[in-house]
């Protein structure tokens, strides 16, 4: 981690954004110091009106996985190898890929709150919950099984925020489209850098960081906001319900999830990496038939139909 921590820090600058030049959530939402700002907002909220009940409640839910940020923060801050040292490059990183996240939230609560379709005292109790339940993924304080879930993770979420965004178009909400579009532009890069980070783990030790993905790989990557819940339910009951509405409109299916094994199978080199040990290879073999056992898998799977009314969603 102190060795990547130098390549890193180097990195940054193609990985993270100018903050005095990159978007705001502000360049996209009504200005309430101008004369406007009602027309603007009824404008808005006529746009929303046209979006499909599904497509509200995965936007609902992908807002509170984004607004959960002070989780995921602290999380990487307990990766073993990461500095406590405030100037340390990790702890840079961590602060500024929080800075670019945070916006994520700022911008779809906004929107959400404007487009008058929304209980917002239900959603934001979702969200306090979320936060306070925290989550258990599976990587302990493991540097290369926390590195590859982001790797994963950041994937899915600009393939869920870009599927919203192409929805929003088709329901006739340009505004949400865009903003949706320039969050997972920003997933996108975040992606990269941490698929970039592992490449580099696994040029310096290549055995441990194939049995920490093949780890990470049998245990299932869970997405950050499996602890989702409304009032009056348990930890986790809400969120097999909003996994469902987004297989139904295909925002993330589970071809998706093989998609993304098969895209970091290939940018790490997996199927042609050798001298490795013997775990190592027995990893890799695992890794590499992978991708077709978990098809088989969802080629099974029957869309979800029951509909579920979120708590979340007015009228």
């Amino acid at each position: 981690m102190k060795h990547i921590e130098i390549y890193m820090l180097e990195k940054m600058p193609d990985y993270l954004k100018p903050i005095e030049s990159i978007w705001q959530p502000s360049d996209f939402l009504p200005d309430a110091s101008r004369d406007t700002f009602f027309d603007e907002v009824k404008e808005l909220q006529e746009s929303a009106r046209g979006l499909s009940y599904d497509l509200v409640a995965v936007l609902i839910g992908d807002t509170i996985t984004e607004e959960a940020l002070p989780t995921y923060e602290s999380w990487l801050s307990m990766v073993e190898g990461v500095s406590t040292d405030e100037e340390g490059g990790w702890m840079k990183w961590n602060r500024h890929w929080t800075a670019e996240e945070n916006r994520h939230g700022d911008l779809l609560n906004k929107y959400l709150y404007l487009s008058g379709r929304v209980n917002m005292r239900m959603m934001e109790v979702s969200t306090q919950y979320l936060i306070a339940d925290g989550f258990d993924i599976g990587t302990g304080a493991d540097p290369y099984r926390n590195f590859i879930y982001t790797s994963f993770q950041e994937l899915a979420t600009n393939i869920s925020h870009r599927r919203v965004a192409s929805s929003a178009k088709r329901d006739g909400d340009a505004l949400l489209s865009k903003m949706c579009g320039v969050i997972a532009s920003d997933e996108a890069r975040h992606a990269k850098a941490y698929i970039d980070f592992i490449r580099k783990v696994f040029e310096i030790d290549p055995n441990e960081a194939m049995i920490a993905f093949e780890d990470m790989m049998r245990k299932k990557i869970v997405m950050p906001a499996h602890f989702l819940r409304e009032v009056g339910l348990k930890v986790g009951q809400t969120f097999g319900h909003f996994t469902d509405a987004a297989q139904r409109l295909g925002i993330y299916t589970a071809v998706d999830y093989v998609d993304i094994l098969k895209d970091l199978l290939v940018e790490w080199s997996i199927e042609s990496m050798t001298d490795l040990n013997g775990a190592g290879e027995k990893a890799r073999d695992y890794l590499v038939k992978l991708p077709d056992r978990l098809l088989r898998v969802a080629d099974r799977m029957k869309n979800p139909m029951l509909e579920y009314k979120f708590s979340w969603i007015n009228g």
